[in-house]
């Protein structure tokens, strides 16, 4: 199957006609898989219409399509693209996130779960410890690799307060991918991540200057464009996050307020 370029992707995205597959039963809130066809070409996506979200009690109510968007917006900003290509448009069921699906091949590698704490993979960082119910103690770990470093520079300026394994895709390329970002883009800190694994080290210098481009982007154009899908205070609160990161110049702490990995972590 040919790749598409990300601009061929987006406009078959926003362009193309939709058919419903079926339903992600896993997800809280209504999450479908559809094909979606232009000009002769297919692929699948996942389709999240507004008015299947689940009401949140801290998340303004019809507002979790449009931080997906946000997400994918930032992250195309950062050149690491690790979002899906994502848009906001009308669909079977209404308005709605509609993201390129991501095949995983049967044989890939995960690079975070839970594994025996006496056998911690070489090159892995422990996060949390854990027990089975047969009292057998494991870690949540996930790999020394630069990929997720970079992911979870992401997350810290997303705010995303739900970076579960099982949200994190391995491409057929070799690259990773990112998703479920419905609840990100928060005024509080609210960042849940099993990718604890840097805590307190230095950024890499690469992260630094994707972090100063988007400051740069976020004051402009990149701004503009998360203003048409968060408030201008959450717009705000994400330029904050990043001027934090580049003066302390390393990767945040977890909360001591609220549990720091979100459940169930994979």
């Amino acid at each position: 199957m040919t790749v598409l370029t990300e601009g061929e992707a987006l406009e078959l995205l926003a362009q193309g006609a939709m058919e419903l597959e079926g339903r992600l039963v896993d997800a809280s809130n209504t999450t479908l898989r559809a094909e979606i066809t232009l000009d002769g070409t297919t692929r699948r996506c996942v389709y999240k219409p507004v008015q299947g979200e689940r009401p949140l009690w801290d998340f303004p109510d019809g507002t979790l399509a449009g931080r997906e968007v946000s997400a994918f917006l930032v992250s195309q900003a950062t050149g690491w693209g690790f979002v899906p290509p994502t848009i906001l448009r009308d669909g079977p069921l209404g308005p709605g996130a509609c993201q390129l699906w991501i095949d995983e091949p049967e044989d890939a590698e995960a690079l975070i779960g839970f594994v025996p704490a006496y056998d911690v993979p070489e090159g892995w960082l422990a996060v949390a410890n854990a027990r089975d119910d047969a009292g057998d103690a494991y870690a949540l770990a996930h790999a020394d690799d630069p990929r997720l470093a970079r992911l979870a520079v992401l997350d810290a300026v997303l705010n995303n307060a739900d970076r579960k394994g099982g949200h994190v895709l391995y491409a057929e390329d070799g690259r990773i991918h990112g998703v479920d970002h419905g609840i990100s883009f928060h005024v509080e800190n609210k960042l849940r991540t099993v990718l604890w694994g840097w805590t307190g080290k230095p950024l890499p210098p690469e992260a630094v200057e994707v972090l100063e481009r988007l400051g740069a982007g976020l004051d402009g154009a990149l701004g503009e464009q998360l203003e048409e899908h968060l408030t201008i205070s959450e717009v705000q609160h994400t330029r904050l996050r990043v001027r934090r990161l580049l003066r302390r110049g390393r990767f945040p702490d977890p909360p001591q307020e609220w549990p720091a990995v979100p459940w169930p972590p994979v």
